[in-house]
Parts: C-alpha cells; structure tokens; sequence
C-alpha cells in the first residue's frame, strides 16, 4: 500500500497556503495583543469587547429598545475604507502599489464641493457630485497610469508627490468657492447632500449602494473579463504578458483610472454624506487613502475580502466613542489596526520560512535515495 503520509501538508503548509486563514489570524492577533496592553493599563478588556459588539448591533437602552444609530454610524464609516480599499486592491493585482487613494480621494471631495457649490440647485445635483467626483479622482489616478505605463516613473514616488499636491491644490481651489473662510465655505445646498438610509440619526446615507455597485465592478472586472485577466497577468509577470500580446500599458493605465474613481467617490461621499453641513477646506489628510492600504492587505486584495475588512475597520471607528465613555483609551482602536497591519506584513517572513523548509524536505529526499 502506497505511504501517503508525505504528500499530506502540515497544518504551517496549509495555514500559508490561505489568504482567507492568514487574515483571520492576523486579525485575531491584534485583538489578543490589544487586550493585553488594556489590561496591563489596569483597564477592563471586556469593556472594549461590548463596544465593538455594540457598534455591530446596536446598544439597548434602559427601556429595553436597540439604538441602531451605532450599527448606522458604523457602516458610514465602512463605506470609505471599503471604497480606499478597493483604490488600493485593483492596483495591486497589477503589481502596482497605490499609496495615492488619499489624494485621489481628496481631489474627488474638491470636485463634488466645487459642482455643489457653483452650479446652481436643483433637484439631482448630488448626482453631478459624484460625477465629478469620479473623474477628478480618476483623472489623478490616471495621471500615475501613464507615467507608470509608459516612462517607469515608480508610482510609490509618484502618488506619495501627488498626495501633497492634491492637499495644497485643493486648498487653493475651495478659497475660491462662495463663502470661504479658513475652515470652510459656505453652507452645502440640500440638493447636493446624499439622502439619510434607513436610520436617518446616522450618517448612513444612499452612498451604501454606490458601494456595493463598486464592490461588484471591482469582482466582475478583475474576475469575470479580458480586462481583468490582462491585469492579473500583468501583475504576476509583466514580461512574460508582453510576450503573450497582453498590452500592460492598458492594464497599468486602466487599473490607475479605476483605482481613482474608487477613490473620488470615497471623497464625495464623506463630504456629501450628512458630516458636514459646510463644504470643506482641509489643513491636513483624512487618511482614508492611506487606512485603504490596510484593508487591502487585510482583505487580500479581492473584492469580498476588501469588504469585510473595511467593514471591520468601520467597527473600530465607531467603536473609539463608546470606549471612551467606558473609560477605555479611544487609541486602542488605532494600536489594534496597525498591529493587524504588522502581523499580515508578516506573511512574506512566513513564505521564506516555509521555502526553506521545502528546501531542506528535498534535500533530506535526494539524500536518502
């Protein structure tokens, strides 16, 4: 009888072999360290583990009713996460590492404030927002494209410049809307703003669908095209899908086009989502592009996996107010999301360690025969 004990994987082989077990994992990491370090503080862990539970579900009043602001609250903070995410995790399927999302983000904010506020209301103007909200961030993701493309300019170098000159480009541009201050402008037309969803004491709004629409763009593009096939291919080896006729100049433009849009959507929606009544003019990053990385990893670059982690990192947010009323450091939350980001980062150390093993198996193999 054939031994086929050898050809069985360890539980290490087939832990790294899923992206889905990684991310669990990691995950779980985070929170197991994030609990240590309240209880070294001398705070109480399962404080913090109701308000991330409440801002899931909801938290009962004295007269025994649920609060479902929180689980509002918490899917409007997912939305831009998911959305970064994806301006994130379309790239990097191209091989491509886009830490633009923020100033893409922030040029698709300046774009909708601009159309609210200098076209004259009327009823659907929202919907011009977000247009232009789509090709301003498309465009400056676009903008990295081709450089990328077509003269091998390193996008790392590229959208970390152009994340400052969106900052400083979009100041420049909203001093010069109707009732500019140093913080703000005037007061957004209610025409402009996107409609409150299900649970108007929250922030969640109509922006949920353009979210999920972007969701399934993001898993029928890469998944189900030639478009997408171009751009995996590109980004497991750019060379080799030269050779096979691929044009990885549309595959790299393309992806930074989309990436983009995903982006300038995000920056609309936060701006028109009910958060602030006045348009705005930033003095620094929102780092919504920049918390994009994180999901991305976390969700492993697809389209369901972005989702969740977004969604994830939408708990968190919302979670920081609760803590804080229950005497829990609001910045846990954050120490929790870096530490994900750390223990997932360490995937590649667990790719040599397992190319090492193998290499040894094979020489203790040829030895022996």
């Amino acid at each position: 009888m054939k031994d086929n004990t050898a050809e069985k994987k360890s539980f290490f082989d087939r832990l790294l072999d899923s992206d889905v077990m990684i991310s669990i994992l990691v995950v779980i990491l985070g929170f197991i360290v994030g609990t240590l370090l309240i209880a070294i503080v001398g705070k109480n862990p399962a404080d913090m583990f109701s308000s991330i539970f409440d801002s899931m579900f909801g938290m009962a009043r004295n007269n025994g009713t649920w609060n479902f602001r929180y689980i509002g609250e918490t899917f409007a903070y997912s939305m831009p996460y998911i959305l970064c995410g994806l301006a994130m995790g379309l790239p990097a399927r191209v091989g491509l590492f886009n830490i633009g999302a923020e100033g893409q983000y922030i040029m698709g904010m300046t774009a909708a404030q601009s159309v609210a506020l200098l076209v004259t209301p009327f009823p659907g103007l929202w919907v011009f927002c977000i247009i232009a909200a789509l090709i301003a961030g498309s465009l400056w993701g676009g903008i990295v494209g081709i450089l990328k493309a077509k003269y091998n300019v390193s996008e790392v170098v590229a959208t970390i410049m152009l994340n400052y000159i969106a900052l400083y480009s979009s100041r420049l541009i909203s001093f010069q809307l109707p009732g500019a201050t140093t913080y703000n402008t005037a007061t957004l037309p209610a025409f402009s703003k996107l409609t409150k969803f299900l649970i108007p004491t929250s922030n969640l709004n109509v922006g949920v669908f353009f979210v999920i629409i972007a969701v399934a763009v993001y898993y029928f593009v890469i998944n189900k095209t030639k478009l997408g096939f171009a751009m995996r291919a590109t980004g497991f080896n750019k060379n080799a899908s030269k050779c096979s006729g691929i044009s990885t100049v549309k595959s790299i433009t393309t992806s930074m086009l989309i990436a983009g849009a995903f982006a300038g959507m995000a920056g609309a929606i936060v701006l028109l989502g009910g958060a602030f009544p006045k348009g705005r003019i930033i003095t620094g990053m929102d780092n919504y592009g920049f918390m994009g990385i994180a999901v991305s990893l976390v969700g492993n670059n697809t389209a369901i996996g972005n989702l969740l982690a977004g969604i994830l990192f939408g708990i968190l947010k919302q979670s920081q107010s609760l803590m804080q009323s229950r005497n829990i450091p609001k910045e846990i939350t954050l120490i929790i999301q870096g530490l994900i980001v750390v223990f997932i980062s360490l995937r590649s150390g667990l790719e040599i360690i397992k190319q090492r093993r193998n290499t040894k198996k094979l020489r203790k193999e040829a030895l022996s025969k």
